[in-house]
């Protein structure tokens, strides 16, 4: 099987990576993730990943009043920094040669993000992590998700989250919400739906990136969106 596409930005939640545990790391799951990451770069896909933190700390949620917003984003980036080395120590244990690059300057943890370097790296073989969001406050991991896409220039975002797709309503309370194949930007921003943030989701828009929304309860599904398969929803 090849990939449909030649250079795709997957967006991991940092929740995903704790499965059951709701914090930390389930290892047996992350290692089934980086597995499918590999089978990515081997159908020829050149493959760039931005990790939430959410597993560790959700910004202003978890401040709770008690910690200043800017304060609580950086601790914010911190977790995905943490996110990022964790996979990428998985990877690299599955043969896969990955690179955490920062959006602020972490001496020790990556390197600082350069969009020529980091495209460099993806047409060698490499993933590469972009840590720390986009390196500045108000901003979420799904803006830096697509603002990295729009700067390598992924052919799609494949958004790989805890729900199946795109729907009319929250699944989980309303059992007759409507679940989409297809949608448009437009509308998804006049309806409010949750795919991202309005931030995220204009910038997508402008720069033309279709994104694809899926479960990542499978870790398969990224393999079956790279290879074509029509799965979750495609906001376009």
């Amino acid at each position: 099987m090849e990939s449909v596409y030649k250079r795709v930005l997957i967006k991991i939640s940092g929740e995903a990576l704790a499965a059951e545990k709701k914090t930390g790391f389930d290892f047996d799951f992350v290692s089934s993730v980086c597995e499918k990451v590999r089978d990515c770069v081997n159908m020829g896909a050149q493959v760039g990943i931005v990790i939430g933190g959410g597993n560790f700390w959700r910004g202003v949620k978890d401040g709770a009043g008690k910690v200043e917003r800017v304060s609580a984003d950086r601790m914010g980036m911190l977790a995905t920094a943490m996110n990022c080395l964790a996979v990428a120590d998985v990877l690299k244990q599955q043969g896969v040669d990955a690179r955490v690059m920062t959006a602020v300057d972490i001496q020790g943890v990556g390197e600082r993000y350069d969009t020529r370097k980091s495209i460099e790296y993806m047409e060698k073989g490499s993933v590469v992590l972009f840590a720390c969001g986009t390196g500045a406050p108000f901003f979420s991991t799904d803006t830096a998700a697509v603002l990295r896409a729009a700067e390598i220039h992924a052919d799609a975002i494949l958004l790989a989250k805890n729900i199946d797709g795109v729907y009319s309503d929250d699944p989980r309370v309303n059992p007759e919400a409507e679940k989409f194949d297809s949608i448009s930007y437009d509308e998804v921003l006049s309806r409010h739906l949750a795919v991202m943030d309005t931030t995220a989701t204009s910038l997508a828009m402008d720069n033309h990136i279709p994104v694809i929304v899926f479960a990542l309860a499978d870790p398969e599904n990224i393999k079956r969106v790279l290879g074509g398969e029509k799965l979750g929803t495609t906001v376009i």
